[in-house]
Formats: structure tokens, sequence, C-alpha cells
């Protein structure tokens, strides 16, 4: 689970701060005594661990890792399930030890997926997000573009990386059907056509072009960004896009 970064926070803090919510959770499990303080020790985990995450990762991400239905589940239940008998206690144990173990896991996989990033995206490349009239307005086709060259032409030496929201591609692919000209609907095609040779490998990033032998040019990759579980698109395209751009800015390490 890759999570969205928040406008100003660093890809290094971020990454600290979900490691160290990550050992703590253990702390609330290890906790001894009545199910009831399991609970509040796990209540109080969750609620030191939304401040630390908050501007450092967006509210759709502190709900899938911290606020779940499951830690709404204990809320309530510590108010109830109070009684002394095996029973009730027990219930209670359960529901903090279930919750535990899974927000345990999707803090895990939180973890890797950022340091995967972090390789996957180095600070040093030359980062772009286009909207889709790029691919098909540009004056030149995809694969001849010079990316390092519109984006700082001071380092045409630097490795280039385009991101391609997935919206892009399902744009495309309506252009493609619906396009209002001949262009356009040639354009979308040629554009996907590339994408599909370049993506062929699966979860790798695609070469558009190779750096040049002599060094005075950087190569050019393309990576594509998956929208997060659950996530609601905006309901105007370009406002999406923009969305999207910025979540990649964050992930490249880049404000």
């Amino acid at each position: 689970m890759l999570v969205t970064i928040y406008p100003g926070a660093t890809r290094p803090d971020v990454l600290d701060t979900l490691r160290g919510i990550h050992s703590k959770i253990g702390d609330a499990a290890n906790v001894h005594g009545s199910a009831v303080a399991r609970a509040v020790a796990y209540l109080d985990w969750a609620n030191g661990s939304v401040r630390m995450l908050e501007h450092r990762v967006s509210a759709a991400d502190i709900n899938r890792l911290v606020l779940t239905p499951g830690y709404e589940r204990i809320l309530s239940a510590t108010g109830i399930l109070t009684g002394g008998d095996t029973g009730t206690q027990g219930v209670l144990s359960g529901l903090v030890t279930r919750e535990i173990d899974r927000q345990s896991e999707r803090l895990a996989e939180a973890v890797k997926d950022l340091e995967s990033q972090i390789l996957r995206w180095p600070p040093d490349y030359l980062y772009a997000v286009a909207d889709t009239s790029f691919y098909i307005e540009h004056e030149e086709k995809l694969e001849d573009i010079d990316l390092a060259l519109l984006l700082n032409s001071a380092w045409l030496d630097k490795r280039a990386i385009l991101i391609i929201p997935v919206i892009i591609l399902d744009e495309l692919d309506g252009l493609k059907q619906r396009g209002p000209t001949q262009h356009a609907k040639w354009r979308a095609s040629y554009t996907l056509a590339v994408f599909d040779r370049v993506f062929a490998k699966p979860d790798s990033q695609g070469v558009l072009r190779q750096p040049a032998a002599d060094g005075t040019r950087g190569g050019v990759l393309a990576d594509l960004l998956f929208d997060p579980p659950r996530h609601e698109r905006l309901p105007i395209p370009d406002d999406e896009i923009i969305d999207r751009a910025l979540a990649a800015q964050g992930l490249t390490g880049q404000g």
C-alpha cells in the first residue's frame, strides 16, 4: 500500500514515522492485564499515531492505516464490554488482537512499498506528469519527444521519468474510440500501443529512450502511478490529473 505524502513532508521523514508507529503497535499488543487495559493501550497508540501521521500522509491513508472500522468497533466496545467475566473479556481481547494484527500487516506493507518507491524514483532524476492533451497535441510523437529538453535544458544528461497516472490511460482509451478528430483517435491509439509495449513486463518501468552512448543525453523512462485502494476520483478529469500529479510529486521527493 503506497501512501500519499502530504505537501511539504519528506519521504525519509514519512518512512521513519511509519516505521515508528509500526514498532509501537507491538507495545500495545504486549500489554498485560485486563482486556480493557489492552484496548486502552491500543486506543492510546491509535491516537498518538494519528497525531504523528497528520501533515505527513493523506487523510485517506490515516483512515486505512489507523482509523479503520476495526478501530471504531474497539472504541465503541471499550465503553460497553466492561464486565469482568471471562466471556466479556475474551470478546474484547479478541477484537483488539485481530485489529492489531491487521494494522501491523498494513503498516508493514506501507513501509515496504515506500522503501521500494524511494529506490524506484531516485532524487536525482527529472520527473514529469503530462495531461492527456500532451499525448494528443504535441507536435512530436511520444517516442520522439526529448523529455529532458522540455523539462530543463541545463540537465540534458539526467535521466527522466514520465509518470503516467492511470486516469490518463482511461482517457486515451476513450479518445481512441470517440476522439473529436481522426488525428486524436490515431494519437490515442498510438500512445496506448507504446505503453502496451514498454510496460509488457509487469511491475517494471518502461524505456522510452535509451541514454546516449556519449553521455550527452539521459535516458527516458515511463512509470505508471496506480490509484490507491478505494480511491474516489474527482468528478472533473483535469482536477483528478492534477491531484494525482501532486501525489506523484510527494513520492518523487521533489517539492
